[in-house]
C-alpha cells in the first residue's frame, strides 16, 4: 500500500530538501527530521497527468513538462536500518525547482 501526499494548496507532494548523491538523492529532510538513503531502489520519468492541460484548449507548457522520480528505501538519522527503514518516491519539480516527497509505501 502507498500513501499519496498532498501538499499546500491541494498539490501532489510534499516539499522537502534533498542532498544529492552521484546516483541520485543521499538523504532528505521533513521539516526537522533527516532520512538518510539506504538504497536507490529505482528511478524513471514521469510526465504532468493529461487532466492537468490548459483550459484554454492550447497545449501547456507543464502538460509535456517531465519531472525525475527516485523510489528509495531509507531511514531516519539515528534508527536502525533493520527495523525501521521505509520506501519514498522522491521527485524532482524542473520548472517549480523543488524536491517533492510524493509517495510513502507501507
Amino acid at each position: 500500500m502507498s500513501r499519496v501526499l498532498v501538499g499546500a494548496g491541494g498539490r501532489v507532494g510534499e516539499e522537502v530538501q534533498v542532498e544529492q548523491g552521484s546516483s541520485g538523492p543521499a538523504q532528505f529532510w521533513r521539516g526537522q527530521t533527516r532520512y538518510v538513503v539506504g538504497e536507490l531502489l529505482d528511478s524513471w520519468v514521469e510526465t504532468a497527468p493529461w487532466w492537468q492541460a490548459d483550459p484554454a484548449g492550447g497545449a501547456s507548457a507543464e502538460l509535456v513538462a517531465t519531472r525525475q522520480v527516485w523510489r528509495v528505501e531509507a531511514v531516519r538519522a539515528g534508527r536502525s536500518r533493520m527495523s525501521f527503514a521505509g520506501v519514498f518516491d522522491l521527485s524532482w519539480e524542473p520548472t517549480a525547482n523543488q524536491w517533492l516527497l510524493v509517495r510513502a509505501h507501507d
